[in-house]
């Protein structure tokens, strides 16, 4: 078994992947890195061909923003631009959930006791506490830890629960994602273009969530160059999807307008400067994403500055592996004028699901309070990434077990071995009506 499994891998690998060239951490797929002239082309080609359904281009026409949750046809346009490594987003989300089971106060109630870790996302250290801890600070800035100066902090609970403690801690809520998970053919893990789905069930399934993501947001702090999510690489696809949004009452909260002033600071493009004028939208997250491509730019970026800050730089040190750096806004500025990595930036607003591609880098910064759920999956346009990534972390000494936690090789196999039953079974339903 593990021989065949070697050589379907082999021959995916020699037929996606220029054999004088050694896999990276930035692999790329095709088109990813097209000229603007074939960005143009491509966008302008979807638009007309799927006129019927309701989207626009953001970020320079790098993202595709899918405007009606509900169109059944969202697929097919999201599938020509997913094998191009384009993000997506898809807005409204949220109207199909039951809104009261992403509540805090209803969290509270049903995982008040449980002890958890939560991360200080400033200084990245963890410590142990109550889910109730947690929560009764996040809505109320008075009840929230403090250190030195009164100022609050900044706290997270990373993907608690995950997996199948999640359908089995929160069935109802489980049960409300699935029902409402944007894209459905890729994201559900019953998706027919989710490779994971063709897994047997007598395998243990990886663990690709779905993943409850909660923090504080930034508005109340006195350093707004924290992020909730320092930056980092996706190994898989995955979608995540803002569930709930909070604004935290207390002394030091920036007011409305104040927190507005900030999101228009940032490189925005107009039609998301346009959604923070619309009163009926809340904004929640900024996002900040970059191709796989600029992997390695990036990763030599930080390096340099971690030098010029005095910090000890180790030769096989990987600062994107490691998640410790969220990139200010200053450093975006840097990393563009010397490297020319541009960012593309984007707004989550409540009920927002943003989708990235195996290889994508991003980094995320809570300006309220919010919740997101997190659900991975595998496609086949971007399963080569997410081998040779899986292949690059099971190498080094952190990730030693990686791939198996991923089971990428089992996935392919199984997938393959599907495809063929299937194309038997035609092959034999057309011979039965030839003969008849």
């Amino acid at each position: 078994m593990p021989n065949i499994l070697d050589d379907i891998i082999a021959s995916v690998v020699e037929n996606k992947i220029p054999p004088n060239r050694t896999p990276k951490i930035n692999v790329k797929s095709e088109g990813k890195d097209e000229p603007k002239d074939d960005r143009k082309f491509i966008t302008d080609d979807c638009s007309i061909l799927y006129s019927d359904v309701p989207h626009s281009w953001i970020c320079d026409k790098y993202v595709l923003w899918l405007r009606d949750h509900k169109n059944c046809n969202n697929w097919k346009l999201f599938r020509d631009c997913w094998k191009h490594g384009k993000p997506a987003l898809v807005s409204g989300v949220h109207k199909k959930l039951n809104a009261s089971l992403w509540k805090a106060d209803l969290i509270i109630s049903d995982f008040g006791d449980l002890k958890v870790d939560i991360l200080n996302c400033k200084d990245s250290i963890t410590s142990s506490g109550s889910v109730k801890e947690f929560w009764d600070g996040f809505e109320e800035v008075s009840k929230r830890q403090k250190i030195k100066n009164a100022e609050s902090v900044v706290l997270k609970l990373k993907d608690l629960p995950s997996g199948d403690d999640f359908k089995t801690m929160m069935p109802a809520r489980y049960e409300d994602l699935l029902k409402s998970l944007p894209l459905p053919e890729y994201c559900n893990p019953e998706g027919k273009y989710n490779l994971a789905s063709y897994l047997p069930g007598f395998f243990v399934r990886p663990d690709l969530g779905p993943r409850l993501c909660s923090a504080y947001g930034v508005a109340a702090a006195k350093d707004h160059d924290i992020g909730t999510t320092n930056l980092h690489i996706e190994v898989s696809d995955v979608v995540n999807i803002l569930v709930s949004v909070a604004i935290a009452k207390g002394n030091g909260v920036l007011s409305k307008s104040g927190v507005l002033k900030k999101f228009e600071e940032e490189d925005l493009d107009d039609l998301l400067r346009k959604r923070l004028k619309d009163s009926s939208e809340l904004p929640g997250a900024l996002w900040h994403i970059y191709a796989g491509k600029d992997a390695e730019k990036i990763k030599e970026f930080l390096q340099k500055i971690a030098k010029e800050q005095g910090l000890d730089v180790l030769p096989e040190h990987d600062p994107i592996r490691d998640q410790s750096w969220y990139i200010n806004k200053k450093l975006r500025q840097r990393l563009l004028e010397e490297y020319g990595v541009k960012t593309c930036t984007l707004i989550q607003f409540l009920g927002d699901a943003i989708v990235l591609p195996a290889g994508a880098l991003h980094q995320v910064q809570n300006f309220h309070s919010c919740i997101q759920v997190t659900e991975d999956f595998v496609s086949p346009e971007h399963l080569v990434q997410s081998f040779h990534l899986t292949q690059e972390l099971r190498l080094s000494k952190e990730e030693i077990n990686y791939d198996d936690k991923l089971q990428v090789k089992n996935i392919l196999y199984h997938a393959v071995k599907e495809m063929v039953r299937a194309l038997k079974v035609h092959e034999q339903e057309t011979e039965d009506m030839e003969e008849n």
